[in-house]
């Protein structure tokens, strides 16, 4: 197989703030350095000083066993994350403490403390126990962003309940699947949701669903939106009158830190999506040093991670990470556009938000939008920004950094994925120096390479396959009831290495530049190129707000390149510009990436969690029928649209 080229430059620099690094939970390079080779060359002894830091019941006998490719941490040991997140502040000092700070898209708020949530989370814990849901039964939860989506996830790990989240955009088919799959026993549900000043009938949806899911036999239903819902008499049971029956003194249950915490199912191009099985211990140990320590947490932060509870983000990093650490958490059930395109700048000035963590599509929504939206807000109280979802592109980091972060702020721009559980890479932002567009260094304990097909590792700016050499607390233990599948698609693809399916480098000062996934490389006479590159060479150019690259049949060099664009409001298409756009990135890549094809559009087909779907692009524009998997798509509209603009 021909290897990836990679052909983005970058050379912008910036050092952390002297301010900030003497402030930091680690500030120095040395210290960072030596805790990163203990992390690789005695894994044991480090991931057992961390893990003391959290409560135990027992403790654990070995660290790790790990036999190709199966790994258990903490063997032995039995723990409890709800515990971890709740029960363990309330004596530490932070019984009053705002854990949860919530925020309705209509504009209605709720704070709710450490003491409070904790007493919300055993009521459920108890609800869900007086109907019969044990330890190793699966739930399956649907609802928006409110507080009782957490308090429902902390109620599973409360009592050993494997819980799995479903995101509340997903269609009746999507909860079907994933329903059947996990062969789930409840379903936890709103009879709605908001977004952009309309409701989610997430309760018809759920029943429209289980017509097809016979392993469910209770429904809990939140009132959110109060809208008239069908109840079915002995299957339907109203929340606030399950909570009303049972008392708020739950015992956290000692689990096996192997106990199976949780099933995410992730979509891919066939339409059988994965339930990606993580556990309890080394989860827990995972998500509570990265937020520690990419996130700087500190006792007064108030922390803002955008992500929904659906995507392994929320998981990670609204809910378990940051509550095992005892941070306050920022909580938003809506769009960042309702009823205005400043709403996120608006509550970070209204509740002092101090830490922020989005993705770069969000991102480049904002540039879209204009500057001048932000700048109606004080945005002061920030001290550190993040991104995560899909590598960023370097013009879309220097807006964030100047525009959103008044120049002063780090980015910690983070590479992980649902199946590492954690951050994986990551700048830690009082030692890490920081380029646009790279996500720097491995954290600790990650063994990361860039390799050749053969396993061999690449050289300084040469493209190639990312993968981690050594397993990490946080990992994925297994595909739900398919453990082939997980042994082929991450263990068999270079052996013996986990294979993460993203094209990356790693440039001469050891920094790694992710390019993108595999699938999102273009063949192109012979040179295989990520489109992550093209992009970010399109997004320089001010006119584009946003670019996505696909490949389409080439008899003469095997893909040609084709471009959809989104321009800067007040921009319109013209030939020149489509000339401008072509020549423009010649300039900055070379002639090798020109676009053979420019498409304006003022959308791009996204996924509910804001990523691209360029397979879909890619069918466009071969002018195909579309293949795989579409539950996970925003609008189909804007699809329908690309269509018709290509055959007009």
């Amino acid at each position: 197989m021909v290897e990836i080229n990679s052909v983005l430059q970058e050379g912008r620099k910036f050092p952390p703030p002297t301010a900030f690094a003497a402030a930091a939970r680690l500030g120095d390079p040395a210290e960072y350095e030596r805790l990163y080779r203990r992390s690789l060359d005695e894994p044991e002894a480090f991931w057992a000083e961390v893990a003391a830091e959290l409560h135990w019941f027992e403790p654990w006998q070995a660290v790790r066993e790990w036999s190709h490719p199966h790994v258990r941490w903490f063997v032995g040991g039995r723990t409890n994350l709800a515990y971890n997140c709740l029960d363990r502040h309330l004596t530490a000092g932070r019984r009053t403490k705002a854990a949860l700070i919530w925020e309705g898209e209509p504009g209605e708020t709720r704070t709710l403390t450490y003491l409070e949530l904790h007493r919300e989370v055993c009521r459920f814990a108890n609800v869900l126990k007086s109907h019969g849901i044990s330890a190793g039964d699966r739930v399956a939860i649907y609802m928006g962003m409110v507080p009782e989506l957490a308090v429902a996830v902390l109620a599973c790990a409360r009592i050993g309940a494997t819980h799995s989240v479903i995101f509340g955009g997903f269609s009746p088919n999507a909860i079907v699947d994933r329903v059947n799959d996990a062969q789930a026993k409840v379903v936890v549900t709103c009879d709605g949701g908001w977004r952009r000043g309309r409701i989610v009938p997430l309760k018809d949806n759920v029943d429209e669903a289980l017509e097809r899911c016979p392993t469910v036999a209770h429904v809990f239903v939140l009132k959110r939106t109060q809208q008239h819902v069908h109840m079915k008499e002995g299957r339907d049971h109203w929340w606030s009158d399950s909570m009303d029956q049972v008392s708020h003194d739950c015992p956290a249950e000692p689990l096996d830190a192997e106990h199976p915490l949780y099933i995410l199912y992730t979509s891919g191009t066939t339409g059988k999506p994965k339930g990606v099985v993580h556990t309890t211990g080394g989860y827990m140990v995972g998500t509570y040093l990265t937020t520690k320590y990419v996130f700087d947490l500190r006792e007064d932060d108030v922390y803002w991670c955008t992500a929904d509870v659906g995507w392994v983000t929320g998981h990670s990093y609204v809910l378990y990470g940051p509550l095992a650490n005892g941070a306050t958490v920022l909580m938003y059930e809506g769009a960042p556009n309702h009823p205005d395109v400043d709403r996120f700048w608006a509550m970070i000035d209204r509740w002092q938000v101090s830490v922020f963590y989005t993705a770069p599509t969000a991102i480049r929504a904002f540039v879209r939008w204009g500057e001048e939206h932000p700048k109606k807000h004080d945005l002061s109280s920030l001290r550190l920004l993040g991104t995560v979802g899909e590598p960023i592109n370097p013009e879309a980091w220097m807006w964030y950094r100047r525009v959103i972060g008044g120049d002063r702020c780090p980015i910690v721009d983070t590479w992980w994925q649902t199946e590492t559980g954690a951050i994986m890479i990551s700048p830690l932002p009082g030692v890490t120096p920081t380029t646009p567009g790279s996500a720097t260094k491995p954290f600790f304990g990650v063994d990361a390479d860039v390799v050749r097909r053969d396993g061999t590792s690449c050289g300084p700016d040469e493209g190639g396959f990312l993968v981690l050499k050594q397993p990490w607390p946080s990992m994925l233990r297994t595909v739900w009831g398919d453990d082939e599948r997980y042994r082929q698609q991450y263990w068999s693809q270079i052996p013996p290495f986990y294979f993460a399916g993203d094209g990356a480098r790693r440039d001469a000062d050891g920094n790694f530049w992710i390019m993108g996934r595999i699938d999102d490389v273009i063949n192109v006479a012979g040179h295989r190129l990520g489109t992550m590159e093209i992009e970010s060479a399109l997004v320089s150019h001010p006119a584009v707000a946003e670019a996505a690259v696909v490949p389409r049949p080439d008899e003469l060099k095997g893909s040609g390149i084709v471009a959809f664009v989104t321009l800067e409001g007040g921009r319109r298409p013209t030939d020149g510009l489509v000339d401008e756009l072509r020549d423009h990135v010649s300039k900055e890549i070379g002639a090798i990436a020109r676009p053979d094809q420019i498409r304006f559009t003022d959308a791009l087909p996204k996924t509910r969690s804001g990523k691209i779907m360029r397979r879909l692009l890619a069918d466009v524009a071969a002018n195909r029928e579309l293949r795989g998997d579409t539950t996970t798509l925003e609008d189909l509209s804007v699809l329908q649209q690309l269509r018709e603009a290509d055959e007009g």
